[in-house]
This record gives C-alpha cells, sequence and structure tokens, in this order.
C-alpha cells in the first residue's frame, strides 16, 4: 500500500478563483463525493485539502462498503451509498471506483451478542436488505477456514468492498473532470463572516468569496469550528490496521469476528486487524466533551485505551493554538497529514491471534502496517447539515469509523443541501442542535 502522506506528490494543485459557489473546507470521501455532485450540477465548488487528497482516514480504513450494522438512521443513507457505489466506475471511467461485491459476514461465540445480531436484522428486513441468520452448523460448513466456538451470526450478501487509498483519488479526478476546482497544500485558516453569515472562507494563499461552505475535515473539523466561534462535540481516536503479503483466497466476505477481522484486497492479500482497540489521546476538549461522551465511553469503555496527551501538532494536542486568525499560521499548515505511528498492541494482536482464528493464512507475513485517527461524536453518527447557528455553513464530519462506504450518498446529501434541494432522507439524528437542545445522545452501533 502506498501510504498518502506529506511527502506523496502532489495531483492537485488547481489555481484558486477569487469566487466560487461552494468551498469544500477538506478532501476526504465525504468532501471529494460533495464536490463531485455539485460540479455535476453545474455548481462552481472549490475543494481546499490542507495536505493531500485521502491522506488521512479516507485512505487508511478497512475498506468495507457495508450495510450491515448500520444504525437505523443510517441504514436509509448507507443502502443509497451501496447503489452509488456500484455505479461508480462506469459513471466516473475510474476503474479505482470498483466496487467487489462480497457481503459481509458477523460471526460470534457470544448468545447476547448473537441477539443484537436478531434484532439489527428484524430493522433490515424493513428495508428489504437482504441480510439472513446463520446457525453455528452453517458458519463451520461453509467457512471451514474461520475457526471458533460460534453460536451464529449473520451476512448481509449485498454488501462489498473497495479500495481506499486508489478510490478516493480517483474520486477526485472525476470530480476535477466534471468542473471542481482542487488544491493541495492549501489549508483554510478561517471563515469569512459578514452580517452573521458566511461570506467566504481566507485560505493560506488568500481569500475565496462564497456565501456556502462544507466543512468535511474529519478529526480537524472541531477544531477548526472552535476557531470560528462554532461549537463542535467531537474526539478523535487512533485505528490501526495491516494488510498481509498475497495469499491464496480462503475467503472472499468482509468478516468481523471477535479479536480479528478481515477483508480480502485487490492485491491479493487481506486487510486485517483486531478492531477492538480504539486508542484516545487525551486533549483539553476530552475533558470539555467528556460529559456528552460518557454513555459511548460507557458502551465501548472496555475497548478504549487512553493516552496522556498526543504527539505534537495532532488535533487537539496540548500545546496547538486554539485560536488563531486569518493572518496567522494554522495548525492545519504545521500537519500537512495525520500519519500516526501503528499501535504495537493491535499488531502484536494481530500476530498472536491470526494462526488461531484463520489457519489458511496462518504462515502469512504482514507487510506493512498503519493507523489513522477517527472523528466520533458523542453518539457515533454523523453531523449532517448546516448548522443552526451560522447561516451558509455546513458540516458534514464525525463519520465514526463509517465514513468510507457511506461518503459517497453523505456527499450526495450535502450536495442536495448546498444547493437548497430536498434531500430525500430524514437527517433529524443528524442535526448540529441534538447536541445542545437536551436531546439523549444514544449511541448507534461503533
Amino acid at each position: 500500500m502506498p501510504m498518502i502522506t506529506d511527502q506523496s506528490p502532489i495531483t492537485f494543485a488547481d489555481p484558486l478563483p477569487e469566487a466560487a459557489d461552494v468551498v469544500v473546507i477538506g478532501g476526504g470521501i465525504a468532501g471529494i463525493s460533495a464536490a463531485y455532485f455539485l460540479a455535476e450540477r453545474g455548481e462552481k465548488v472549490v475543494v481546499c485539502e490542507k495536505g493531500r487528497v485521502a491522506g488521512e482516514q479516507s485512505s487508511r480504513n478497512w475498506g468495507w462498503i457495508r450495510q450491515q450494522g448500520r444504525d437505523r438512521a443510517e441504514l436509509p443513507i448507507m443502502i443509497e451509498s451501496n447503489r452509488i457505489w456500484r455505479g461508480l466506475a462506469e459513471q466516473t471511467g475510474e476503474a479505482d471506483l470498483t466496487f467487489t461485491p462480497c457481503g459481509n459476514l458477523y460471526i460470534t461465540d457470544d448468545a447476547a451478542t448473537l441477539r443484537k445480531y436478531e434484532d439489527w436484522r428484524d430493522m433490515a428486513k424493513e428495508h428489504q436488505l437482504d441480510t439472513t441468520m446463520l446457525s453455528k452448523a452453517e458458519i463451520e460448513e461453509q467457512y471451514p477456514g474461520i475457526k471458533g466456538n460460534w453460536v451464529g451470526g449473520m451476512i448481509t450478501p449485498s454488501d462489498g468492498r473497495g479500495e481506499p487509498f486508489v478510490a478516493v483519488p480517483a474520486f477526485a479526478r472525476a470530480a476535477q473532470r466534471a468542473g471542481a476546482v482542487i488544491a493541495e497544500n492549501c489549508a483554510v485558516r478561517t471563515l469569512d463572516v459578514e452580517g452573521g453569515k458566511v461570506a467566504g472562507v481566507v485560505t493560506e494563499a488568500g481569500r475565496i468569496r462564497c456565501d456556502r461552505v462544507l466543512l468535511a475535515s474529519g478529526a480537524w473539523s472541531t477544531h477548526f469550528a472552535s476557531n470560528a466561534g462554532i461549537d463542535l462535540p467531537q474526539l478523535a481516536i487512533r485505528s490501526t490496521v495491516a494488510r498481509t503479503e498475497p495469499v491464496p483466497e480462503f475467503v472472499s466476505n468482509n468478516v468481523l469476528t471477535p479479536g480479528l477481522s478481515i477483508r480480502r484486497r485487490a492485491d491479493g492479500g487481506y486487510t486485517i486487524t483486531s478492531g477492538e482497540l480504539a486508542e484516545h489521546f487525551l486533549s483539553p476538549k476530552s475533558f470539555k466533551y467528556f460529559g456528552k461522551f460518557f454513555k459511548l465511553l460507557r458502551s465501548t469503555g472496555k475497548n478504549v485505551r487512553l493516552h496522556l496527551g498526543a504527539p505534537k501538532g495532532y488535533p487537539g494536542a496540548w500545546g496547538n493554538p486554539s485560536s488563531w486568525t486569518a493572518d496567522e499560521e494554522s495548525p492545519f499548515e504545521r500537519m500537512r497529514v495525520l500519519n500516526p505511528d501503528p499501535s504495537p498492541v493491535v499488531v502484536k494482536q494481530i500476530y498472536d491471534r491470526l494462526p488461531s482464528r484463520y489457519p489458511a493464512i496462518k504462515d502469512a507475513k504482514l507487510a506493512e502496517a498503519w493507523a489513522g485517527m477517527i472523528d466520533v461524536t458523542p453518539d457515533a453518527v454523523p453531523v449532517l447539515g448546516e448548522d443552526h447557528r451560522l447561516p451558509g455553513l455546513h458540516i458534514a464530519t464525525g463519520l465514526s469509523g463509517h465514513g468510507f462506504g457511506i461518503g459517497p450518498a453523505i456527499g450526495r446529501i450535502a450536495a442536495d443541501l448546498l444547493s437548497g434541494r430536498d434531500p430525500g432522507h430524514d437527517l433529524t439524528r443528524f442535526r448540529t442542535q441534538r447536541f445542545f437542545d437536551g436531546t439523549p445522545l444514544e449511541p448507534g452501533p461503533y
């Protein structure tokens, strides 16, 4: 996997216009998708990416395109995203946007977890999704290469996979051909606000006039918003993943099992992770938002490891400036691409568990391990829509580890909202007001 870092060549260097209809802050899957759909309908859109398109979590994720296990409010959006993914390669002419149908398989050795799967399957039936339950005997018969003391599982055959580190840049090329302006190494420092409304942005290369902005900056979104006077509850966690060298295929599905999850890769290897350790580096915002994150922490606490402080330059790290002006260098220019070290704990878990869980590839060598910082909201579902405090500021962030698969539909919806169209989905659960109007914050599946 050729990791995208700040040392990667700049491939998107369009000159910035003086004015645009929409400026997108962030070149990840959500921002690029929105730019594509905006450009397709004739909007003048500019994407400003502080580092490299897909340089952070959008290229570092598992590559699953799954409907299975989604939050009830997310599921209709993900079903749409599945449909979009299936047509993107043909629609854009970009082979790297290929959707590979493979199905998503969850297997468990815990009866309580199996009951949750059954409840989710019942909900999925309301959407005519093709999810079915699997018995212990069916798992043992159909998946002899996956070992465990199983009680059952579920599978959604219509789910699939993609290759993140090539797919998102390919989507950016398609957006560029549709008319979007994309500029890497171009941080937006702050918003330009006049009369209580968005009037533009100030980048490190100058001002762009516009009356609509989409903030889609992943782990950095809360810090950009805070500097603009907008409270946006979100924290970042480190997730570690590895890939094996090419090995014979023994299972084609995306597979989640206790302690080890995999997906088949186009290069003949498997992406693999323990999937159970979320690492959070404590920062001032950790304490500010503790109350809002309490339910999520309680439900996932055994899988969360806290570190005293993030390395210098990480989002919100101690010592980072909490505010800056349009004339000052921003934290986004100091950390072009967030490239965290992988967790040695997770890498060891993979090595230790691989032979017993997936004996068919017990001798597979790990070719590479990497990590990304995931933007997580207090209820583990996105923020999507126009901010209730600042007209013209739209937000698509907090995708909470679900972003790659759901990204195209998030972008389509954001484009509709930015264009004043009906998005076609109930977005009540994703509104910015929910963090402040007394709405109980009930965590979705994470």
